[in-house]
């Protein structure tokens, strides 16, 4: 009996160490692979101009490792390119807030979603992110608002079904 015991905890723990070695192995490989894009879009921008997508990437990276202040200028270098090749910029605004909403700039934040969205009325991510920057301002009225509108868009969003909820408690309080 003591050895089944022994065999089963073996088991368990062989399971653990392969699960955390895997876990590690994909966490490394995802690093790896964003060192080498963010390397290899630094290089080729220092040297010359680039495109709207290469422009969006590397911000996005930067976002990504929470390097805002080297994201916005990006992202609006961006913003430029993407206007020059008629390109979308509804998610190259989104980036943006997001940027300066980390930064706790609320107000700019708020702009560049509004922005996303005029441009993409139905892009649910800025709505929901629209609707979470009103919500630092503690305007609650226009975060419902824009949730419930992400909701009409996208019914079964979490993000939105569960702020909406809570906002309409306090709305209505």
């Amino acid at each position: 009996m003591d050895n089944n015991l022994a065999v089963v905890y073996l088991s368990i723990f062989v399971g653990i160490l392969a699960f955390v070695g895997v876990s590690v192995f994909r966490q490394i490989f995802k690093t790896r692979k964003l060192e080498s894009a963010l390397s290899r879009l630094r290089k080729k921008l220092e040297k010359e101009k680039g495109t709207a997508q290469e422009y969006y990437e590397l911000a996005s990276i930067y976002s990504e490792k929470k390097v805002y202040t080297q994201a916005i200028p990006l992202f609006q270098k961006a913003l430029k390119a993407a206007v020059e090749e008629e390109e979308e910029i509804a998610p190259i605004y989104n980036g943006l807030g997001y940027a300066y909403f980390a930064q706790e700039q609320y107000d700019l934040a708020i702009r560049q979603y509004k922005e996303a969205v005029k441009f993409k009325p139905d892009y649910v991510t800025a709505l929901n992110n629209l609707g979470h920057a009103y919500e630092r301002k503690k305007l609650n009225t226009q975060a419902l608002e824009m949730y419930e509108e992400a909701l009409k868009l996208a019914p079964n969003n979490t993000t939105a079904k569960r702020r909406a909820e809570s906002l309409r408690r306090l709305v209505s309080a």
